[in-house]
């Protein structure tokens, strides 16, 4: 039983203690705010507070579900699968944007610890000059995106195709549970050592990561450290079908060859182009230059990117995009050799690699991206198959759309495709809908102002939000019958319904004993959604 409720008021009073008044965020447009992620906006929550210390966060929790109140922590609020989504109105939720310090890097033991609430980017350009970085080390929407919600959520992209997700590079932690105490996990657990290795008995790291916060809170993440490598390569390249490419990529990923691999359908790729401004190219245009290895090799990528432009990609249709790092120049070189006759081996067209250099020298930029380039909604799926299943599930997506043909053509609902892999045993098909609709508060929070206000505000359309929630659900429902798997599983995809029932036994188990009043983001991994 949950233990006797506070009022409204006393609560907060007894939180405004712990963290300060200033720290309790109670007005209309905070709650609101806090509760939103990039598709889904529903109830308010009931407040926001914004601890600064593991203690602080423990006596947050701890006096919040005594008091009868859910707690939802939210990092950067980067999501779209109502993560972070409270499901009644007494919830707290925990902004753990103060919480943002770098507490150690240790290059001799190659470990960073760092608070939850520190951004990806700012993880990277603090261990920059030190020569070292973190095997993953962050998503695109890293300038934003938090090290503990890529715990919970199990980011991927920067570092992704050799180091794989950003679970994979975490070697311990310190986990606030629904009481209030504070677990540690991998070495860090023992007496008397350094956080420096995660296997010390079962792995309680990775329980509590990809949980999508329904196990604990994260305070403190503890990730590998390896040498930033000093050769690099790009490669860029065409394909005329959709099968060729997502082969191509599984081939470069089975050999290990890529750090980064991606791609787009010829829709998606449209989408980009527009949506770019010439002021942003000059910015990508002098993130080039800057992250060319010396004043030759700055002219000389400089004038590729300045000389293609965009016109080389007028008749390209699925685009393969690929970033190599390796320990010397001619080891990477020697890759994107074999890579190129991969490609070549699918009937890929190698073509400039623009897009891949200055992705990689700007890897971090503004998240205006959560908008269509008119202004429209966006809003992706994904799932995780294996490379042999590929081809035939990206079929499968594309006649789940044909089904919708009529209605996405009555609502201007239209479809994109992002391909990725992971490391050497995984591929991401990731369907993106854009369709006219009114944006929330989130994208006026995040999207650049001087971005925003170019864009068209279209006009709310529920019917099309409809349509496009339906069919996010129909596609997680067809990759449960297929044996697809999803990060940042949040409330939208199937977990609790999707696993073996021995499996499913355990973990409800362990969320028993970890949460017995169901407190902790109740909902997500679909654990008390009622």
């Amino acid at each position: 039983m949950i233990p006797n409720a506070k009022t409204e008021s006393t609560l907060f009073d007894d939180l405004s203690a712990i963290v300060g008044a200033d720290q309790v965020l109670s007005d209309d447009e905070s709650r609101s705010l806090y509760a939103q992620d990039v598709f889904t906006k529903a109830m308010p929550t009931g407040v926001v507070i914004r601890p600064s210390t593991t203690q602080e966060l423990a006596d947050v929790v701890r006096t919040s579900t005594s008091a009868g109140w859910n707690v939802i922590a939210r990092g950067g609020g980067m999501s779209y699968t109502s993560g972070y989504v409270p499901i009644k109105a007494e919830t707290v939720t925990l902004d753990t944007s103060r919480m943002n310090r770098i507490l150690e890097i240790n290059t001799e033991d190659m470990y960073v610890k760092v608070e939850a609430g520190v951004t990806w980017q700012a993880l990277y350009e603090a261990l920059k000059p030190t020569g070292f970085r973190t095997p993953f080390w962050g998503s695109l929407s890293g300038k934003m995106a938090t090290v503990g919600g890529g715990m919970s959520q199990n980011a991927i992209f920067w570092g992704t195709g050799q180091h794989g997700t950003a679970a994979d590079s975490v070697i311990g932690l310190e986990v606030v549970l629904a009481d209030g105490s504070v677990v540690a996990t991998g070495s860090g657990a023992q007496l008397n050592a350094k956080p420096f290795f995660r296997h010390f008995g079962p792995d309680l790291t990775g329980l509590f990561t990809c949980d999508a916060g329904a196990l604990g809170f994260k305070a403190t993440i503890t990730l590998r450290l390896i040498k930033q490598l000093k050769g690099r390569q790009f490669a860029a390249f065409d394909f005329k079908k959709g099968e060729d490419a997502i082969q191509a990529m599984s081939e470069v990923s089975r050999r290990g060859l890529a750090n980064e691999c991606f791609g787009f359908d010829p829709y998606l790729q449209a989408q980009r182009m527009k949506r770019e401004s010439l002021a942003s190219d000059v910015k990508a245009f002098a993130g080039v230059l800057k992250n060319s290895g010396s004043v030759l090799g700055a002219i000389k990528d400089g004038a590729k990117v300045a000389m293609a432009g965009r016109r080389y990609m007028d008749d390209v249709d699925h685009s393969v995009q690929i970033m190599i790092e390796d320990f010397t120049q001619e080891g990477a070189d020697a890759k994107a050799k074999e890579i190129s006759e991969i490609a070549a081996s699918f009937n890929g067209r190698e073509i400039e690699n623009s897009i891949p250099k200055i992705v990689r020298a700007n890897p971090f930029g503004p998240v205006n991206n959560m908008l269509g380039p008119e202004g429209e909604r966006w809003v992706p799926s994904h799932v995780l198959v294996s490379h042999s299943s590929a081809v035939e599930n990206y079929h499968a997506t594309l006649a789940l759309f044909d089904k919708h043909k009529a209605e996405f053509e009555k609502y201007k609902i239209e479809t994109g495709f992002l391909y990725a892999t992971i490391a050497s045993n995984a591929f991401v098909l990731e369907p993106v809908f854009f369709w006219p609709d009114s944006y929330t508060e989130i994208h006026e929070h995040s999207v650049e102002a001087d971005h925003l206000a170019r864009l068209t505000k279209f006009p709310e359309d529920l019917a099309a939000r409809e349509v496009v929630s339906k069919v996010r659900k129909e596609y997680a429902d067809l990759f449960r019958d297929r044996g697809g798997v999803h990060m940042q599983l949040g409330k939208a995809y199937h977990y609790a319904d999707g696993i073996q029932p021995e499996t499913l036994a355990v973990i409800k188990g362990i969320k028993a004993v970890l949460d017995p009043n169901n407190q902790v983001n109740p909902g997500a991994l679909g654990f008390g959604g009622d």
